[in-house]
């Protein structure tokens, strides 16, 4: 496993969130290498109602706006962090929220950040990804397929077929189908129903 470089990351949203599936987000910490397989994404294009560059930039979500390949790390539903990967050129804004992940490394580090039992438990859904791997805001901003703690690698393992659904939790354009999974992964969160 290796780093993605930015030039291979696609240039516009959609094809990012899909292109995200199976790659890996890697914590490297004092205490070891926290490492999960992206399973579960989520689009926001730009021009997209429920996403937070859809009233333009402000000084919460700037980082939104930046190149493709940054973190977007926010405090969603009064309790939790979440984190989007920019997906967009400079000064565009647009994001893939990462929904779930499969532990890879240091499952017993993500244990003690998130006391769960169940494997699959530790990273399925966004809050608990965040949780599972130690983001918070100090991430907001952080170049991805730069050489800082948190980034992105490159898939660990064959690639696996991805489905296509409707998003999560969302009143407004919710009918459309910009969330992407690893079909079969027990760690997709969400209905069972909206994965067929």
């Amino acid at each position: 496993m290796r780093r993605l470089r930015r030039s291979e990351l696609p240039s516009a949203t959609l094809e990012l969130a899909r292109f995200l599936i199976g790659k890996t987000l890697v914590h490297d910490l004092p205490q070891g290498r926290i490492s999960g397989r992206i399973v579960e994404t989520e689009a926001y294009p730009p021009g997209d109602a429920p996403g937070h560059a859809f009233r333009g930039q402000t000084r919460a979500n700037r980082s939104l706006f930046l190149r493709r390949g940054h973190a977007y790390v926010h405090f969603s539903y009064g309790c939790c962090w979440l984190i989007n990967v920019t997906s967009e050129t400079p000064g565009i804004g647009g994001g893939v929220l990462l929904r779930g992940l499969e532990p890879l490394e240091s499952i017993g580090l993500m244990q003690r950040n998130r006391n769960a039992p169940r494997l699959c438990d530790l990273a399925r859904g966004p809050g608990r990804l965040t949780r599972a791997l130690g983001i918070d805001k100090r991430y907001d901003g952080a170049d991805l397929c730069g050489k800082g703690p948190l980034w992105l690698g490159t898939a660990a393992g064959p690639a696996k077929a991805v489905g296509k659904t409707v998003r999560i939790g969302i009143s407004r354009e919710a009918r459309r189908r910009f969330r992407f999974y690893e079909r079969g992964n027990p760690c997709v969160s969400g209905p069972a129903r909206l994965l067929k």
